[in-house]
C-alpha cells in the first residue's frame, strides 16, 4: 500500500517522464474530488495528500540509496493540486463548471512542470535536501510559485492588471 500511495497508484512506473505522467493524472482526480465534494473537499484532499505523501515517501525510500527514485510522484500530485487550488477557487467563487476555466488548467499543469523541471531557487534548495522532506517540499514550492502564476494569469486575463 505504501508503494501504490508513493507511486500514485502505480502511475509513477509509466516512462518516459513519470512525473509528467504523476502531473497529468492528478488532474482528472482533482476533477472528480471537486466535482462530487466542491472546492472544500478537494481543499481537504490537498492538505492531506502533502502528509500522507510525505509519509509515503520516507516509507517507500527507508534504507534506499535513492531518495528520491522517479517512480515516486505523489510529490507531483501535491505540487499539481497546489498549483490548480486558485483555479477550483475561482471556480467555485463564481459558480463556474471547472472545466469553463480550462485555460486556467492548462497553465497550473504547464507552470507546475516549468517549475518541477527548472528547480529555481528555493525549489532547488528543498530538492537538495536529499530526504522524503525535500522530496515533497520541492514540489509543494513549485505548486506555489505556480498557483501564484495561475493568479497572475488569471488577474491579466480579467483585466485586473491592465
Amino acid at each position: 500500500m505504501i508503494h501504490m500511495i508513493a507511486t500514485f497508484f502505480y502511475v509513477g512506473h509509466l516512462r518516459p517522464a513519470p512525473g509528467t505522467w504523476g502531473s497529468l493524472a492528478a488532474l482528472p482526480v482533482a476533477w472528480v474530488i471537486y466535482t462530487v465534494g466542491g472546492v472544500w473537499v478537494f481543499l481537504a484532499a490537498l492538505a492531506l495528500v502533502m502528509p500522507l505523501g510525505w509519509w509515503a515517501t520516507r516509507a517507500d525510500t527507508a534504507g534506499a540509496a535513492d531518495h528520491d527514485p522517479s517512480e515516486i510522484v505523489i510529490d507531483e500530485v501535491a505540487g499539481q493540486w497546489l498549483a490548480l487550488a486558485p483555479v477550483l477557487i475561482g471556480a467555485a467563487h463564481v459558480g463556474a463548471a471547472p472545466l469553463a476555466l480550462w485555460p486556467g488548467w492548462i497553465t497550473a499543469f504547464a507552470a507546475f512542470r516549468l517549475f518541477d523541471i527548472w528547480k529555481p531557487g528555493p525549489v532547488g534548495w528543498a530538492d537538495r535536501r536529499n530526504d522524503a522532506l525535500g522530496v515533497m517540499l520541492d514540489d509543494i514550492i513549485a505548486g506555489a510559485l505556480a498557483a501564484a502564476v495561475v493568479v497572475a494569469a488569471a488577474a491579466l486575463s480579467h483585466g485586473v492588471l491592465v
